[in-house]
């Protein structure tokens, strides 16, 4: 079928799926299952030696708890995989001559790490972010600025191919050149835009020094991912009040596109139950936790065919709730959407930040002591959104370190992570000691 042929089930929903019975969904997640693992034991290395080494064989699936036989997959694996594989790595599914195209993590914590998709992965992503879209208020006709970055990041041509799918005209504006942004919107009559949270909160401080209301604008959809924001009641209704549009949490990670948007009653993020198995799981005891109860998020994929994950741990705190939404939907939602993260990963202004990263360079650095302490405080939080806009880092001087020491540092850290630090350095022996386990970060 040619995109431009697809039909909206109704009026609200793009999907008839959208609507089927809890009994359908589990019955068509549980078929699909058994095929989608079929495949990848066969044709990623990966999982071809998990499932031999855990003795698991495709047809034993009987039922969801038989999946839980399977260890998880983890961002270490992943990275493991591309050093045994290089450069596309273990967990692919596909040779690279069935790909079409690749997608890059940021490179936050080693170098980037590239996903793949076939065809067939583009066209489906594109249907379900267009599902998506739909469900929050695009429609054929109006105007999408895309304003997510376009250069190896994942979003900005997903959400385009999105836009066009469904029949939207799509300005695919990137992200940058606030000005001619904002001026892109009163003069084309934009009517969604899409970016990250803190971009849509810096557009909307702009355009107040530029003396234009953006509450004039046509924009009635504000559409936002890559980081926190959208859920976090204060923030939605900031920008909420700022732009005079809602707003839409928009889910997903770069090794799973989409996880789940907001529909237009904002009630969290509605899961694409036909294209993921979700699984919410005791951060400790990794028990499935129920419906209402804060767990980490386990992902499977269905039906992806170039890098498909099996239980892919991804670290996020979530909420379920599986009970039929207002509108008619049926898939679970993510009440609150992202609660967390299980782990320290820390998110600033859109960078990936992990404690480890910080300590390889802070370890290897001359002039330092061994111990750190990664201090979040408001001080490096917007006073607005509460979001991070950099990090205080403190050190110790160990004997003969410059006297320029933090400032060196300083400079490293931002060179390599391309985050701000504010580096405070202390005295040898100012810093906690600890036998166990350190605490690096502190919420001040």
């Amino acid at each position: 079928m040619k995109q431009q042929e697809r039909q909206p089930f109704s009026e609200t929903i793009w999907d008839e799926r959208e609507t089927w019975s809890r009994d359908r969904i589990e019955a068509f997640q549980l078929d699909a299952l058994r095929r989608q693992l079929e495949r990848v034991g066969h044709t990623s290395s990966h999982y071809r030696k998990v499932f031999a080494e855990v003795g698991f064989e495709p047809g034993d699936l009987k039922s969801f708890a038989d999946l839980r036989r399977l260890p998880f997959t983890r961002k270490a694996d992943y990275v493991a995989g591309l050093e045994a594989q290089p450069p596309f790595g273990a967990l692919a599914a596909v040779e690279p001559g069935e790909a079409v195209r690749v997608h890059f993590s940021s490179g936050t914590t080693a170098r980037p790490a590239p996903v793949l998709w076939t065809q067939a992965d583009i066209e489906r992503w594109a249907d379900l972010y267009a599902r998506y879209l739909y469900a929050q208020g695009l429609r054929r006709g109006d105007i999408f600025q895309c304003m997510f970055n376009y250069a190896w990041f994942v979003g900005g041509l997903g959400a385009t191919l999105a836009a066009q799918h469904l029949g939207a005209l799509v300005i695919p504006a990137s992200s940058g050149d606030t000005e001619r942004q904002i001026e892109t919107i009163f003069q084309y009559g934009s009517q969604c835009v899409i970016g990250t949270p803190s971009f849509m909160a810096h557009m909307a401080e702009a355009a107040e020094k530029l003396g234009r209301d953006l509450t004039t604008s046509r924009v009635k959809m504000v559409c936002v991912g890559g980081e926190p924001g959208a859920s976090i009641p204060g923030t939605r209704e900031r920008i909420e009040r700022q732009w005079g549009a809602k707003m839409f949490d928009c889910y997903g990670a770069l090794e799973c596109q989409p996880i789940g948007w907001d529909t237009a009653a904002q009630l969290g993020p509605t899961l694409a139950e036909d294209f993921i198995y979700v699984e919410v799981l005791h951060p400790d005891t990794k028990e499935p936790v129920a419906d209402g109860e804060r767990g980490v998020l386990v992902l499977t994929h269905l039906d992806k065919q170039a890098c498909p994950l099996v239980r892919w741990w991804t670290g996020d705190m979530v909420v379920r709730d599986s009970r039929t939404a207002p509108d008619g939907r049926t898939h679970a939602r993510l009440a609150g959407g992202v609660l967390g993260r299980a782990d320290d990963m820390l998110i600033i202004r859109g960078v990936n930040l992990f404690p480890s990263a910080v300590e390889d360079i802070v370890r290897a650095f001359p002039g330092l002591s061994n111990e750190y302490l990664l201090v979040l405080d408001d001080s490096v939080k917007d006073p607005h959104t509460g979001f991070l806009t950099g990090v205080k880092l403190r050190v110790e001087r160990a004997a003969g370190a410059p006297a320029d020491l933090g400032e060196r540092l300083s400079q490293r850290l931002r060179e390599k992570l391309q985050v701000r630090f504010h580096v405070e350095v202390v005295e040898s022996g100012t810093l906690p000691r600890t036998i166990h386990k350190a605490t690096r970060v502190v919420h001040a």
